[in-house]
C-alpha cells in the first residue's frame, strides 16, 4: 500500500500497516479489550473488528512485530500475521486471503464445525437429562446416575469453549458472559456431584422435592445436572448460528477473484497457448474470442468488437473497443476476436483492487455491540459479588454449608444468561426463516440494528431499478413504411448478430410480429452495424454514420427521434433498406414495473432515495423522474461509488446501499446497510447485509420493515431476559428460590423468548395478495 493510500486510510501517520488474524474472540467486549490494549503502544493505532476477527494496526517501522503479536497474547487471544504473498503474478489477490482462499467451497470452517459438532451432541444427551429431572414418573431406581452420565460430557466437553475463555479472562482480571456461563454449569455441576456423593442425592428411587423455597432439610439432596446441560447447549446453539453467519462475510473476496478467467490464450513466436492465467505477464499479447472473459487488465492491439462491462461498470450498454482502446479483466468480449497487451495482472488489476475495497469496507465496518455483551461488564461481577456475598452471609449465620452453597448456587444459576442466549438466536432464525419465505435474506444481528438507523437509501440504477437488460423500447418511422416492416427486416438482420442491442431488437421484433425471415449476405461491420439482403432487400441496421456512409441520410423527422432517444439517454438504431433511411429504433434499459411503487414504500418507511449510478445524467435524471427519485448522482466510476456513500456517511445520514453488481459490492459493504439484488452478482451478493432474492426492488421495503421488526422482536427477548434476572436475583438470594426452581424459572424464560420469536412468522409483505 503506498504512503498516501495509508494517510487516507488511518487517522494518524505511521510507518507500517499490518492485519492480523484474531483468535479466541467471543464477544464484542473480547475485540474491544484488544483495541484497548495495542492501542496502549506509542505511535499505534489498532482497530479491531469482531465480526471478520481481524485486527488493522498501524505501528511504527521501529517496533517489531513480535510486540503487536505478544500484547494481543497476554490479553488471551491470538494473533497471526499475514502469510508471505506468492510471488507469482496473479497471485497477489489470492494471498491477501490467506486460509479463506482455499475453503471458499466450504460452508464451515474448523471452528464453525467445532460448534456445530458440540451443540448436535449437547442437545441430544441434554434432552433426556431434561425428561428425567422435571418428568417425575421417568425417574426410576437411580435416575440420578444416568443423568450424570448424561451430563457429564456436556459439562466437560460441550461447555469447554466457555470454560476456556472464563479461564483467560480470570487471568486478566475481566468478566464477560463466558465467565457467567462457565460459573454457572459448573456450579450446578459441582453442586450435583457433592450431593451424589456426599449428600443424599444418591438414594434409590429419589425424587426431587418442588418447595420454592430452600429447604434446610434437602439441600444436600438435589441435584441440577438439568440446569447445566440445558444453559450448555442452549448457549452452545446460538454460538453457533452465529458463527455461521461471520463465516460467510469473507466470501464477498473469493467471489470476486473466482470472477475472473482461469486460463489465457497467450501469443508466443506467433502461436496461442492455452496458460494458466497466474503466469500471464506484463506485456504479453494475449487472444479473446467472442464470448470469452478478458483474462487481465491491457489494451486492444488488434480487433474491434462490444465489451460487456456491466458487472465491474454498472453500464447497460455495451462498449466498444478499437485498437488502443483500454480493457478490463473479467470482462466479456461480445463481439469480435481481439487482441490485447496485458498492462497489469494479479494484485494490480481492476479486479484485485475491488476486492480490497471490499475488504476494507468490511473491517472498517463498525461492529454494533450486543446489549448483552455491554451490560456483561457491569452485570457480570455484580452478580459474582452478589454470589459469594450470599455463602457468606448464609454460611457465617449458621445455616451450614448445604444451605449457604445451595443459595448461592441458586443466585447463580437465576443469573445465568439462558434466556439472552436465546433472545437473538430465536428471533433471528424464526425472522430470517420468514424472510426467505418472502425472498429476503437476512445474515446477521448487526444487520437489523442498521435498520432501525438509516434514513437514506442510496439505489444503484442498471439491474436495480430498471432490468439491467437492453430492450426495444420505441419504432418511429418514416410516412411511407408500415412498422412491422421494419420490425420484421431490421429483426431478421439483428437476429444473426451477437451484440446485445442486436439482440435486443430481433427479440423485440419477434414478440411483435412472430417469426423472422431468413437472412442472406449477412455481414458484421464492426463498430458500425450489420448489413444483408432479407426478403430480397439489402438491409443496413446500425448508427446513423453507417446510412450516411451508403449515401441514406436520415430524414428531419427520424433525425429528431434520434435526438430525443439520446437525449434521454437511450440508444437509437438507424435502418434503411434499398438505399433510403426508413426508421430509427429506440433501445434503453427499461425500467421495473414495480421499481415506482417501490420508491413510493421506501418514502412511507422515512427513508430518502437517492438514485446513483455510473451512467450519463440524461439516462439517469430520466429513470428518476420515471419512478419518482428527486436527488440523482451520476456518471460515478466503479471506484468512487465508496466515496460517495463515505460523503453521505460523513453529512450526518445513515445509508443503505442497494445494487447488484460487482461495482457495488464495496459500496454494498461501506454502507450502513447493504441491499443486494439476488439476480445480481455473487460478489455484490456476499458484500451485502440483506439479499433480495427475488430482484424485485418492492422486497428492500419488506426487508427493512422484516428487519425492523426482528430487531424490535430481539430487544422485547432481551428485555424480559434480564427483567426475569433481575426480579429473581433478591428471591435467589434471600434464600425464597431454590436452584431447581430457579432452573425451572430460567426454563420458563427461554420458553417466552421462543414463544414470542414465534411471533415473527405471522409477518406479511406489504405488497402481498396472499
Amino acid at each position: 500500500m503506498s504512503p498516501t493510500a495509508l494517510d487516507e486510510t488511518l487517522p494518524i501517520p505511521a510507518a507500517q500497516q499490518i492485519e492480523l488474524s484474531i483468535g479466541g474472540m467471543t464477544c464484542g467486549s473480547c475485540a474491544a479489550r484488544i483495541e484497548r490494549k495495542l492501542n496502549k503502544l506509542d505511535g499505534v493505532s489498532a482497530t479491531v473488528n469482531f465480526a471478520t476477527e481481524k485486527a488493522k494496526v498501524a505501528y511504527p517501522a521501529q517496533l517489531p512485530l513480535a510486540d503487536l503479536v505478544k500484547v494481543v497474547e497476554d490479553t488471551g487471544y491470538t494473533a497471526t500475521p499475514p502469510k508471505p504473498k506468492n510471488t507469482a503474478p496473479a497471485a497477489g489477490p489470492a494471498g491477501e486471503l490467506g486460509d479463506e482462499s482455499g475453503t471458499g467451497e466450504e460452508e464451515y470452517d474448523e471452528h464453525t464445525r467445532s460448534l456445530r459438532q458440540r451443540m448436535l451432541v449437547s442437545i441430544v444427551l441434554t434432552v433426556p437429562v431434561i425428561a428425567m429431572a422435571m418428568v417425575p414418573p421417568l425417574q426410576f431406581a437411580n435416575w440420578q446416575w444416568a443423568s450424570l452420565a448424561l451430563a457429564g460430557p456436556v459439562v466437560v466437553w460441550g461447555a469447554a469453549p466457555f470454560h476456556k475463555a472464563a479461564w483467560a479472562n480470570a487471568r486478566h482480571a475481566a468478566a464477560t458472559m463466558d465467565t457467567m456461563i462457565s460459573l454457572g454449569v459448573v456450579s450446578a455441576f459441582l453442586w450435583s456431584l457433592y450431593a451424589l456423593f456426599f449428600g443424599g442425592a444418591a438414594t434409590p428411587g429419589l425424587t426431587h422435592s418442588f418447595s420454592l423455597s430452600v429447604d434446610r432439610s434437602m439441600a444436600g439432596s438435589n441435584i441440577y445436572l438439568e440446569v447445566a446441560t440445558a444453559l450448555t447447549a442452549a448457549i452452545l446453539a446460538g454460538r453457533f448460528f452465529e458463527a455461521r453467519s461471520k463465516r460467510r462475510a469473507g466470501a464477498a473476496l473469493r467471489s470476486l477473484l473466482q470472477m475472473g478467467a482461469k486460463d489465457v490464450a497467450v501469443l508466443r513466436d506467433g502461436r496461442e497457448e492455452r496458460i494458466p492465467v497466474e503466469q500471464l505477464g506484463v506485456g504479453e499479447r494475449f487472444v479473446v474470442r467472442p464470448g470469452e472473459k478478458i483474462a487481465t487488465d491491457g489494451v486492444v492491439e488488434e480487433g474491434t468488437s462490444a465489451v460487456d462491462a456491466s458487472m465491474l461498470t454498472g453500464e447497460s450498454v455495451p462498449v466498444e473497443v478499437a485498437p488502443g482502446d483500454p480493457v478490463v479483466g473479467a470482462t466479456v468480449n461480445a463481439g469480435g476476436r481481439l487482441v490485447v497487451r496485458a498492462t497489469r495482472v494479479g494484485a494490480d488489476t481492476q479486479l484485485a483492487q475491488m476486492a480490497r475495497l471490499v475488504e476494507d469496507a468490511q473491517t472498517g465496518k463498525a461492529e454494533i455491540q450486543r446489549l448483552a455483551d455491554r451490560v456483561s461488564a457491569v452485570f457480570v461481577p455484580i452478580v459474582i459479588a452478589l454470589a459469594v456475598g450470599t455463602l457468606a452471609f448464609w454460611g457465617g449465620g449458621g445455616a451450614g454449608a448445604a444451605v449457604a452453597f445451595s443459595t448461592a448456587v441458586a443466585v447463580l444459576i437465576i443469573a445465568c444468561p439462558c434466556g439472552l442466549g436465546l433472545a437473538t438466536p430465536t428471533a433471528l432464525l424464526v425472522g430470517t426463516g420468514r424472510g426467505a419465505q418472502l425472498g429476503i435474506l437476512i445474515k446477521g444481528p448487526e444487520v437489523l440494528e442498521s435498520t432501525r438507523r438509516i434514513d437514506t437509501v442510496v439505489l444503484d440504477k442498471t439491474g436495480t431499478v430498471t432490468t439491467g437488460k437492453m430492450s426495444l423500447t420505441a419504432v418511429h418511422t418514416t410516412d411511407s413504411v408500415d412498422e412491422d416492416e421494419v420490425l420484421r427486416l431490421a429483426g431478421a438482420l439483428e437476429y444473426a448478430s451477437e451484440h446485445p442491442i442486436a439482440k435486443a431488437i430481433a427479440f423485440g421484433a419477434e414478440d411483435r410480429v412472430g417469426d423472422l425471415p431468413p437472412v442472406e449476405d449477412f455481414l458484421n461491420l464492426e463498430g458500425l452495424g450489420v448489413q444483408g439482403t432479407v426478403e430480397g432487400r439489402k438491409v443496413l441496421v446500425g448508427r446513423p454514420k453507417l446510412l450516411a456512409q451508403s449515401g441514406a441520410d436520415l430524414p428531419q423527422d427520424l433525425v429528431a427521434a434520434q435526438k430525443a432517444a439520446e437525449a434521454q439517454g437511450r440508444t437509437a438504431v438507424a435502418v434503411a433498406w434499398d438505399g433510403e433511411a426508413r426508421a430509427v429504433l429506440v433501445v434503453a434499459d427499461t425500467i421495473k414495473p414495480t421499481s415506482a411503487e417501490a420508491i413510493r414504500g421506501l418514502r412511507d418507511l422515512g427513508l430518502r432515495p437517492v438514485l446513483l449510478t455510473g451512467d450519463n445524467e440524461t439516462a439517469a435524471r430520466a429513470v428518476a423522474a420515471e419512478v419518482g427519485i428527486d436527488e440523482v448522482i451520476a456518471e460515478v466510476l466503479p471506484k468512487d461509488k465508496v466515496d460517495v456513500i463515505t460523503r453521505l456517511q460523513r453529512e450526518g445520514r445513515v445509508v443503505a446501499m442497494v445494487g447488484d453488481g460487482v461495482n457495488d459490492a464495496a459500496a454494498l459493504a461501506q454502507a450502513d446497510l447493504g441491499l443486494a439484488m439476488g439476480t445480481g452478482t455473487d460478489a455484490a451478493i456476499e458484500a451485502s447485509d440483506l439479499t433480495l432474492v427475488r430482484g424485485d426492488l418492492r422486497a428492500a421495503v419488506d426487508a427493512i420493515r422484516l428487519a425492523r421488526r426482528t430487531l424490535r422482536t430481539i430487544k422485547g427477548n432481551l428485555f424480559w431476559a434480564f427483567a426475569y434476572n433481575i426480579a429473581a436475583l433478591p428471591l435467589a438470594a434471600f434464600g425464597l428460590l431454590n436452584p431447581m426452581i430457579a432452573g425451572a424459572a430460567m426454563a420458563l424464560s427461554s420458553v417466552f423468548v421462543v414463544s414470542n420469536s414465534l411471533r415473527l412468522r405471522g409477518f406479511r409483505s406489504a405488497s402481498a395478495t396472499e
